[in-house]
């Protein structure tokens, strides 16, 4: 008995012991959990501290239009109708000032359209009298919900109204169908209108003059940045393949052939930036109307661009797996040295479009350097064109085609950067650097 006891104990003390270190074992990772969690948020905070003030701005104007459902004389004069402005802060305060724009103004009108349309169908529904007075109602919900639905197919409906359109099918729905059974449907539609307009208006104040994030701004400066990543692809093929000592080898862990990746992914940011400065006031160097569409022309060379290299990185490294021998050394050192020139001249070009885009100054030193990309692309095509041995060494061949293109594509990004600082007025070279002089000087 006394031995049984003693081996009851036994085990229970192991069955606690391995309870507690299993206990133990799920509060450490849960630990870890949430010290990664913070992390995260962390390194999320650091890489934009504006999406912390944004995150505070949502705050700051939910608590505003919360007073509408706090204080009695408000709430009695307007009811529970002062919700709808909480719930249009929720739906509308967007990231950048464009993107609250679009959406704000697209409920305000299409709230009060929808529901001037929807007292007149209460009106013409109510001389049809009790019996044909649903029936009416129910051919206005049926036609204009589907005319409504329909036009959100036009693109340029999709692109710019396509919210709007959402809130006047909501909207409108919402106050006919009610209409049959609320007797003061203008006390209604009023209370309704005027509730979400200081939601909206809360929405703009605080998101344009509390740490306003423009999408103008941001769309330019992708533009700048993806032109600074093509010129990072070009520098670093120079600099690995075509120099003297160019090492040649483990070039797919590379990080340059993999910088064109994020410019051919951009389009969808780009399109949204686009819409919604196209919104904005003027603010800093962006004026009413600015030719935004300009960019997004930019973006598609860039694009382009960024696919010739994709072609390009993917025809090196299969060529330096195969480890080809060079048939004929002689050309094979021309054909070198001229695409070194082109990459290396081109990558220049790009960045000087970049830095002249960044700072909206006309791009003229960019023209030198695709002068000389433009001379080196035509002298290795004649050398090409006119060498025998040109079958044994194809492979350099294609290389050169490409960065051919690439010189090309180069070109028209120059062009396009050249009409973006004429159209928008961008500053002369010289009077930006008599700007920075006199800044230093006061």
């Amino acid at each position: 008995m006394e031995v049984h006891q003693v081996v009851s104990g036994a085990g229970g003390e192991s069955g606690m012991a391995r309870c507690g270190a299993g206990l133990f074992s799920a509060a450490g990772k849960v630990r870890r959990a949430l010290v990664a969690f913070g992390a995260k948020l962390a390194k999320i905070a650091r890489d934009d501290p504006r999406r912390v003030a944004h995150s505070l701005k949502v705050g700051l104007a939910l608590t505003l239009v919360s007073v509408l459902y706090y204080v009695r004389p408000i709430f009695i004069n307007w009811g529970v109708s002062t919700m709808w402005a909480v719930l249009t802060v929720v739906v509308v305060m967007e990231y950048t000032v464009g993107g609250t724009l679009i959406k704000g103004l697209n409920r305000a009108f299409a709230t009060l359209l929808a529901g001037f349309i929807a007292v007149g169908a209460h009106k013409v529904a109510y001389l049809c009298g009790n019996n044909g007075e649903p029936v009416v109602l129910a051919i206005f919900v049926f036609l204009l919900a589907s005319a409504a639905t329909f036009s959100r197919f036009i693109p340029e409906v999709k692109a710019q109204y396509d919210y709007g359109v959402t809130i006047f099918i909501l909207t409108f729905s919402l106050v006919a169908v009610s209409s049959y059974r609320v007797e003061e449907l203008i006390r209604l539609a009023h209370q309704r209108f005027s509730t979400i307009a200081i939601g909206v208006a809360t929405c703009l104040f605080t998101t344009i003059f509390v740490c306003p994030v423009w999408a103008g701004e941001d769309l330019h400066n992708l533009a700048a940045g993806n032109l600074d990543k093509l010129a990072d692809f070009l520098e670093g093929l120079e600099s690995e393949c075509f120099r003297e000592n160019a090492p040649g080898e483990n070039l797919e862990s590379k990080p340059f052939l993999q910088v064109y990746k994020s410019v051919l992914n951009s389009k969808a940011s780009e399109d949204s930036l686009c819409n919604f400065a196209k919104w904005e006031p003027g603010h800093g160097n962006f004026y009413f109307r600015y030719p935004w569409g300009l960019y997004q022309k930019l973006g598609a060379l860039s694009r382009q661009c960024a696919s010739s290299m994709q072609a390009l990185a993917s025809y090196i490294i299969t060529l330096t797996k195969s480890q080809y021998p060079e048939a004929n050394m002689e050309l094979c050192l021309k054909v070198r040295t001229a695409c070194g020139e082109m990459s290396l001249n081109s990558a220049k070009a790009l960045r000087e479009l970049s830095e002249a885009t960044q700072t909206m100054t006309a791009p003229s030193p960019a023209r030198t350097h695709m002068s000389a990309a433009i001379r080196a692309a035509r002298g290795l095509r004649a050398e090409l064109s006119q060498d025998a041995d040109l079958a044994k060494v194809m492979h350099v061949a294609v290389i050169a085609s490409l960065l051919s293109e690439l010189v090309t594509q180069t070109k028209k990004i120059a062009e396009s950067v050249e009409n973006l600082a004429r159209v928008a007025r961008f500053k002369d070279p010289e009077d930006a650097q008599k700007d920075v002089v006199i800044s230093v000087v006061s």
